[in-house]
């Protein structure tokens, strides 16, 4: 029988408010081959920008902010009214991102299932997409 790992990571959504994620290391695996479809354009080990901006400590941090990154004015409109990553707002994001912001820059049509997007942040999340 295989052991599961648990992994319960905390994480902020507004002032006093948070909710857990709980990963198991199968969810974790998972999300590394889901992973696959964002690595064209995005980075999670290093702070480095491509096509896409880094995903290094992005859960917590405000939209639109990673430097020396040029977002579009969409994303900069989100950013501006607000908009932090979180499980929920990535995992919104990431379902359909044209929907969720409308003329952002990302031209990927999104992950539909929900179980392959919550094998996805679990892997952002164990890499290190937390802030420290």
């Amino acid at each position: 029988m295989k052991k599961t790992l648990l992994v319960t990571a905390l994480l902020v959504m507004l002032p006093g408010a948070a909710f857990a994620m709980e990963c198991a290391a199968d969810d974790i695996k998972a999300g590394k081959k889901v992973f696959k479809k964002c690595k064209a354009c995005h980075v999670i080990k290093k702070e480095k920008n491509r096509v896409g901006p880094h995903l290094v400590g992005i859960f917590g941090r405000k939209a639109g902010t990673v430097e020396k990154y040029k977002y579009s004015k969409a994303m900069k409109k989100a950013s501006a009214g607000g908009l932090v990553w979180t499980q929920e707002t990535l995992n919104d994001y990431i379902k359909a991102p044209k929907k969720y912001i409308p003329k952002n820059k990302m031209a990927f049509r999104g992950i539909k299932k929900d179980k392959k997007r919550n094998a996805l942040l679990c892997y952002i999340k164990d890499i290190g997409g937390e802030t420290s």
